[in-house]
């Protein structure tokens, strides 16, 4: 018997209005999110997309929480990854920005989709969660929170972000940044330890911000 070989999801990794050869420009409705409140990568992107009111600018099609392919992928990308990588046979995974012009994927890469949606599409009035000046800092949020998964390192990084909260209203400076969706989504998503004695700034921070729309509302859906 032939046994077909796994192939692993593409890194699709195109920018918006990062490389002028790619043709990735920012422009109102070209681009779509596919989005799933099951799916962890998600999570961040939605609610970046949400605090920024991009509902407008760049459609979200909302696929179920869990996927409808035996291979953990969904019917509904499938032709998406099919028209964006020759022989494509592994799972259709979300997230995925699609091109609504060349009907292919422009990236599955989740922080690079939340930078380049805050950087393309803010509104005047929006907030800037990627500041000039805090890249460096965010970035190591980020790092922080890809170590969180690691059960052994978990504590250290708890104990580093409430000395964080501890000094600020939020966990880089004192105004919502991506650092702060970054930390939101890292611990909501996980069977995460919350002993509040331990980490009063930080779950009292998580716990706030759960109360705002743009982040509590992520949560409907999604599975138990």
């Amino acid at each position: 018997m032939t046994v077909t070989p796994f192939v692993p999801a593409p890194a699709f990794r195109g920018r918006i209005g990062r490389d002028p050869r790619s043709g990735h420009y920012a422009v109102a409705r070209r681009y779509r999110l596919h989005l799933s409140p099951g799916h962890d990568d998600c999570l961040g992107i939605a609610v970046v997309h949400r605090l920024l009111g991009l509902d407008e600018i760049c459609p979200v099609t909302l696929l179920p929480p869990r996927p409808d392919c035996p291979d953990g992928g969904y019917s509904a990308l499938r032709p998406l990854y099919e028209a964006s990588a020759h022989h494509y046979r592994g799972p259709a995974v979300a997230p995925v920005l699609s091109d609504g012009w060349s009907g292919r994927i422009v990236s599955t890469h989740a922080r690079d989709i939340m930078r380049d949606l805050a950087r393309s599409f803010t509104p005047a009035a929006g907030p800037a969660l990627y500041p000039r000046g805090a890249e460096a800092a965010v970035a190591a949020v980020e790092d922080l929170c890809t170590r969180a998964a690691d059960p052994e390192a978990l504590p250290g990084v708890l104990d580093l972000l409430e000395r964080r909260l501890s000094a600020h209203s939020h966990v880089v400076g004192d105004r919502l940044t991506a650092a702060d969706v970054e930390v939101w989504a890292a611990l909501v998503r996980r069977d995460t330890p919350r002993r509040a004695d331990d980490h009063p700034a930080l779950w009292s921070h998580v716990r706030r911000l759960t109360a705002h729309p743009a982040f509590g509302q992520q949560l409907a859906g999604r599975p138990a």
